[in-house]
């Protein structure tokens, strides 16, 4: 674990790090804030789903629009003023509550889409604090890390509720997000950070052939993403206690946390491109065994080992981006990763719930294996176009250059 010791002692690495954590708490909170705000002022679980649901989309939507701002503007402005427009959007929701309704939807919708792109923006930085040879277990550890914000995320929601009210779980929200922006915004590699000129394109990142495989391939991967958390509650009501979804649920984000730290602390000799099917693989070889839906004690070890590959899977493909994306596209190409698994896990989340009333807790599970097999078939299928290539797209008259110095596909 040398390599994190050396990566912490970077200068300003620690404080990229924590200000970002601090500041994605949103993600991991605003959703289940609104669901629980929303029910305590008298709407029913299917408008307090869909308020939810909708603020999920907008954010998913918000990522690559605001990450194509950062590359042409800078971090500072777009992070500020996202992660304050986000809190007035939470605290506007929490004093109309959900009538009138079109300001509620409207409220919602403006917390989700201005959620400051931070967790794109610090993998932008990464490259300009640490050396070349530490980005990677960076990467993996950011994506070990952000198992903690899912979990952390709805524990302080339900207890900001229990010392105070629903409201204030959503005013607590945007204010966490306003404090860790402000940690990253203030820091100087943040402020001086400037992306790489370039011609602009319309499609932006999304021109490169290896980019759009694997955004496609992760969109069908990251249907596990909703489809355990549907799953885990099934299985526990199966088993007659609530407690199992969350113990299930722990377990999963054990093995991801444990799996992305190991999978850093190696230096790899293969290329992120000839990894990252193998992984995808693990990934839906670790699933299917949870179909099985055996005793709570067994399926807590079936659950460390389906999550393990997953932190290992996001941080290869956070350095495939670095290497397919553009030049002056890389937040944004960022972005597009979170949008994509944020638009995966919404389909799996009402996948599973089909799926769980049509073949029970088995067929609940089942989507996330289904899902991830997907993903590498569509890598297998675009594995030629993974190799960072120049671009030849009409009205171009020089070759492009992704940010690592290799062109880009």
């Amino acid at each position: 674990m040398r390599i994190y010791a050396d990566l912490f002692r970077a200068k300003y690495a620690a404080r990229l790090l924590g200000g970002t954590l601090l500041g994605r708490l949103p993600n991991g909170m605003g959703v289940l804030a609104i669901l629980l705000f929303a029910r305590a002022d008298g709407a029913g679980y299917g408008l307090a789903g869909t308020l939810s649901a909708l603020s999920g989309l907008a954010t998913a939507l918000g990522q690559p629009a605001l990450g194509r701002w950062m590359d042409r503007r800078g971090q500072t402005g777009v992070l500020i003023g996202g992660a304050v427009v986000s809190a007035l959007a939470y605290a506007a929701f929490a004093v109309v509550g959900v009538h009138p309704l079109p300001v509620a939807v409207a409220a919602v919708l403006v917390a989700g889409f201005a959620t400051p792109p931070l967790e794109s923006g610090l993998r932008a930085l990464w490259p300009t604090v640490l050396r070349r040879d530490q980005v990677h277990a960076a990467y993996a550890l950011d994506a070990a890390a952000q198992e903690i914000l899912f979990t952390v995320g709805p524990l302080l929601v339900v207890a900001v509720i229990a010392l105070a009210s629903e409201a204030a779980a959503l005013v607590v929200t945007g204010l966490l997000g306003i404090a860790g922006t402000l940690v990253v915004a203030t820091a100087r590699p943040s402020r001086v950070w400037r992306g790489e000129a370039h011609t602009p394109h319309w499609a932006g990142p999304l021109r490169s052939r290896g980019l759009r495989v694997l955004l496609a391939s992760l969109t069908l991967a990251g249907t596990a993403l909703g489809v355990l958390g549907v799953a885990a509650v099934a299985y526990a009501d199966d088993r007659g206690s609530d407690v199992w979804s969350g113990a299930v649920m722990a377990a999963m984000s054990t093995g991801a946390f444990v799996g992305g730290v190991v999978h850093g602390a190696r230096r790899w000799v293969r290329p992120a491109r000839e990894r990252l099917p193998w992984l995808m693989a693990g990934l839906t070889v670790g699933y299917l065994p949870l179909m099985w839906a055996p005793a709570p004690w067994l399926m807590l070890v079936l659950a460390v080992l389906s999550g393990v590959f997953l932190a290992p899977v996001i941080a290869c493909t956070f350095t495939l981006v670095d290497e397919l994306a553009p030049a002056g596209t890389v937040t944004e190409a960022f972005a597009w990763v979170v949008a994509a698994m944020g638009t995966g896990a919404a389909a799996g989340t009402a996948a599973a719930g089909f799926a769980g009333e049509m073949a029970g807790v088995s067929g609940a599970f089942a989507v996330a294996g289904v899902g991830t097999a997907l993903g590498l078939a569509v890598l297998a299928a675009g594995r030629r176009t993974l190799v960072p290539a120049e671009i030849n797209s009409a009205g171009f008259g020089a070759r492009e250059l992704s940010r690592n110095g290799t062109s880009a596909a």
